[in-house]
This record gives C-alpha cells, sequence and structure tokens, in this order.
C-alpha cells in the first residue's frame, strides 16, 4: 500500500522493503503522467471532428502500380495502421519511427495522396530548406504521371499538383501558389516553418505530415494542426532518430506508433570504424582516396567548434584547405556549410549530386535530407563532440546504394562516456539500440514543459531503470479510463492529478 510504502521509503526495516516501496511510489509518478496522456487520448478521439477519408482509391492503385520497387513488410504494416486511423472520423495523431533509408518519406506520400483521392489537399513540413527541397524532389518524382479528376480541364483530369514554399520562394511565384492553395489547384505543399505564416491559407487540409519533428517546437507543430477549418486533419509526425521504447510511450504517450524495422532490399549495412591513433586517421584516408578511385563520393563533417554557425564556416574553411594540400590533395573538393548563400549553397549541392565534387567538406547542414545513393564514405572529425543521435544520422548519409560504404570516425574520445559513445557506434548500426544507449548515458531529461533538459522531473521513477513499469503504467491508465475521458469512477485519484500535474504542464502535454 502508499502508507506503508510511504513510511518504509523514510524508515526502512530492510534495504528490501526500502527497494519495494520506491517502486511502488515510482509507480506512481509514472501512472500520473500515463494517466493524463490516456485521458488526452481518449478527449480528443470523442470531442475532435476529424475525416474520415475513403481507403484504396484508384489513385493510390495507380501510385502503387507505378512504383519501380516492392514495398517492404514493415512499410506495408505501416500503411495498414495509417489507413486504418484514416478511415475513422477520428483525427489520427501518429509517430512513425524508422531508421534513416528505411522508406518513411514513400509511407507518408501514401497516406498524403489517401487524403489528395477524396478532394483534400496535404502538408509535409520539414526543418531545413535542404530537407525541404530533397523531399519536393523526392515526392516530385514519385507522382509523375499521377492525374487527380478537374472539371475545369478540356480532359476532365489534371496532374497531381505539388509546390515548394520555404523563406527563399521569390514573391511573385509564392503570390500564385498561396492563391492555388486557397483555391484548393495545389494537391501537395512541401515547405519549412514558411508554411505556418499567416498567409498560408488552405482549401481543404486533410492530412499534416511533420518530418524530424523533434526539430519543431510544440506550438509549431500545432500551429499547422490548426489551419485547417472544420475538420482536425490527420497528423503523422516522422523521425529518423530512434526513441527508447519506454520515451516514446511517455514523451508521445497521446500518439499511437508505428516502427519501420526493416531497410528496403538493396541497401548495404555501413562499416563504421573508430579511428583513435594516427595510424588509424591515416587509414581512413588510403580509404578515402581508393573509393574516389573508384568512382564514388565522399563527406567530411567538420565538428562543432562551438555553437556558433559563423565559427564551424571558419572551421570547415580551414579544414578544406588543410585537405586539399594534405591527405586529398588533387581531388576535387567542394565546401558546405550554414553561413554560405542559398544560390550557393543549391549549386555545391547540386555540383555533388552529379559528380562534379568528389569530396563534400561540411558542417552538420548536411545531416538529414540529402540523399546522394554515389557517397560511400563519411568521415566525422572529431567525433567525440557529437551526440549519438547527430552521429548515427550523418552515418546514414552513406550507405544508400548497393556498394559497401564506411563511416570513420577520427579522435580520441575525451571521456568515458564518448568512448563507450563511439563504442556503441562501431558495435551496431541498430538506431533503436542506439537509442538505449543514449538513453543511459545522459539521463531521460525533463518530461513535462520546456525546462531544461538532463535533469529528471520525476522524483523517483526512471525511464532507464524502470522500463517494464512503463508498460505496465500504460496498460493500467487505459484500464482505468477505459472509454471515458474522465476518473469520474476514481474522484481519489482525480483529485490527486488535479493536485500534482499542474495546469502548465498539462497544457504542455497536450499541445504535443
Amino acid at each position: 500500500s502508499r502508507d506503508w510504502s510511504m513510511w518504509q521509503v523514510h524508515q526502512p526495516g530492510s534495504v528490501a522493503a526500502k527497494n519495494a516501496a520506491r517502486r511502488r511510489l515510482g509507480f506512481d509518478e509514472l501512472l500520473r503522467l500515463q494517466l493524463v496522456l490516456v485521458m488526452r487520448k481518449r478527449a480528443v478521439e470523442r470531442e475532435s471532428k476529424g475525416i474520415s477519408h475513403t481507403i484504396g482509391s484508384a489513385l493510390v492503385g495507380r501510385f502503387r502500380a507505378g512504383l519501380p520497387f516492392p514495398l517492404t513488410g514493415a512499410q506495408e504494416r505501416a500503411i495498414a495502421d495509417i489507413e486504418a486511423d484514416m478511415a475513422k472520423a477520428v483525427p489520427m495523431h501518429r509517430l512513425l519511427q524508422g531508421e534513416v533509408g528505411a522508406g518513411k518519406t514513400l509511407v507518408a506520400l501514401w497516406a498524403l495522396l489517401t487524403a489528395v483521392a477524396g478532394g483534400y489537399q496535404g502538408a509535409l513540413m520539414a526543418p531545413t530548406e535542404v530537407l525541404a527541397e530533397q523531399h519536393h524532389m523526392s515526392l516530385s518524382a514519385l507522382l509523375s504521371g499521377l492525374t487527380v479528376p478537374s472539371p475545369s480541364s478540356l480532359w476532365g483530369d489534371r496532374a497531381v499538383r505539388t509546390e515548394l514554399l520555404t523563406n527563399r520562394t521569390p514573391a511573385g511565384e509564392r503570390a500564385k501558389l498561396l492563391a492555388g492553395l486557397a483555391g484548393g489547384e495545389v494537391d501537395l505543399i512541401v515547405g519549412t516553418h514558411a508554411l505556418l505564416t499567416e498567409t498560408v491559407r488552405f482549401s481543404r487540409l486533410g492530412m499534416v505530415v511533420i518530418d524530424e519533428q523533434h526539430r519543431f517546437g510544440v506550438e509549431q507543430r500545432s500551429a499547422l494542426r490548426e489551419k485547417s477549418d472544420g475538420a482536425v486533419p490527420d497528423v503523422l509526425v516522422m523521425t529518423a532518430t530512434p526513441i527508447p521504447r519506454t520515451a516514446a510511450m511517455t514523451v508521445y504517450g497521446d500518439l499511437d506508433t508505428t516502427v519501420l524495422d526493416e531497410l528496403p532490399p538493396g541497401r548495404t549495412p555501413v562499416r563504421t570504424i573508430w579511428a583513435r591513433g594516427p595510424l588509424d586517421v591515416e587509414g581512413a584516408w588510403v580509404t578515402v582516396r581508393d573509393e574516389v578511385s573508384a568512382g564514388h563520393q565522399v563527406y567530411v563533417v567538420c565538428p562543432l567548434v562551438e555553437e556558433s554557425e559563423r565559427i564551424q564556416a571558419a572551421s570547415a574553411s580551414e579544414e578544406l584547405t588543410r585537405l586539399a594540400a594534405g591527405p586529398l590533395a588533387g581531388l576535387r573538393l567542394g565546401l558546405l556549410h550554414g553561413q554560405l548563400p542559398a544560390s550557393e549553397k543549391q549549386a555545391v549541392m547540386g555540383a555533388f549530386r552529379s559528380g562534379e565534387l568528389q569530396v563534400l567538406v561540411a558542417t552538420t547542414v548536411i545531416e538529414v535530407g540529402i540523399d546522394v545513393p554515389n557517397a560511400t564514405v563519411m568521415v566525422i572529425e572529431d567525433a567525440d563532440r557529437f551526440g549519438i543521435a547527430q552521429l548515427h544520422q550523418l552515418r546514414g548519409r552513406v550507405g544508400r546504394g548497393a556498394a559497401l560504404s564506411w563511416c570513420f570516425l577520427l579522435g580520441e574520445a575525451t571521456t568515458p562516456e564518448g568512448a563507450e559513445r563511439l563504442a556503441a557506434l562501431e558495435r551496431t548500426n541498430d538506431g533503436f539500440e542506439l537509442a538505449e544507449v543514449d538513453l543511459d548515458l545522459r539521463g531521460e531529461g525533463t518530461i513535462l514543459g520546456t525546462r531544461q533538459k538532463g535533469v529528471n522531473d520525476l522524483k523517483l521513477a526512471s525511464l532507464r531503470r524502470h522500463r517494464k513499469y512503463v508498460a505496465l503504467a500504460r496498460e493500467v491508465a487505459f484500464e482505468l479510463v477505459g472509454e471515458g475521458t474522465d476518473l469520474s469512477e476514481y474522484p481519489g485519484l482525480a483529485r490527486e492529478l488535479r493536485a500534482l500535474v499542474d495546469d502548465e504542464d498539462r497544457e504542455y502535454l497536450f499541445k504535443s
């Protein structure tokens, strides 16, 4: 009982009694958190008016028939989950997790097309211009030749219209694009934060996809969802940064979760080598030259000297000069960093994609969204300065074709935690295993509100030590709430929740 647990935590009769009491009180903390999330989920299901989309449309059928490759089993399962959600008149809130290259974009496009087939519009929001442009290119290629009915067209149909909106879109083009969006002529819009501006209005927004969702604030995620008049659009949030299962159940507890845990055929696992000493580093540059001789391309990522784009840009420029005069002399090198004008960024990426550049020296601006299947080597300098998730993302830029690919982590570790991080990267390509290692090394951070990360606001429970209790607390929360939206059968528990989870924390959980 709780009374006994309170006594034993303060005046334990034995170590076993103290441990049992801590577990009981820790479980209470996890249960309170899950109750808030489950009640929120039930309230959304009951109160929000969603869209019941038609599944299995002719448009989606033609899209599938035109794919040049088969879907993986994981993609089939993810699509089945999403279609089941979209068929209901309850707004979908689903988290799609998948390794870099697992095929999340195709699953998202399937969902977007399901909405378009019913006369709705879809929006895909990405955190950077590079990623938004990459998505727009991928979607446009996959949608080539697909049409939708159009009464105003002489032929009775028109091509599916996909547009790109970023802060770089010229004013004249933007005006035409916004008019097409408001009038319903634009079916799919891909964009950055620019999609959140007041001037962006939809005719019938039915599906919202948010990529790399951890890059967006809670307010931004809800702002896009609220751009719909009337029915609440379905929302799919995607991440290639694997989230430990316990954290996903807690932080995204009001979202349903789907995991893409298979890579498409033809993808080769990346071989990772931690190059600690001068001889290992020399070996990395030899591999780089060998791969370039074989017709492949290479990324070299410079360390975060400090949190300043200008300083990062300077360090990348210096590294380019050093490599061009030393280990990579005679190769065609290019430079990419956040301080370059947009037109230059585009030109450099275009030259790398076309093979004109053999080696791209860059800052972490290439972390997400760059897809060059011919690139087979990723060299990360001072790898100890990066976190596990970022290293895993960077490694995901190679291994996108059939050729064997390499990732070299350069430099000694300066801390025991750094050594564990780099050893874990060398040991496994499994992002979910790495996410669990990361949780163990860094701690879970705050769960409620936007306070500083790293300090846990659970007093006794731990997402790391009490993994099984998180899942159990979720089961119990669903049992207690049932199909209702409150705890009317448990007034004592309801009073406790009101006392211990304040309005600000509750509001934060609900927005996310």
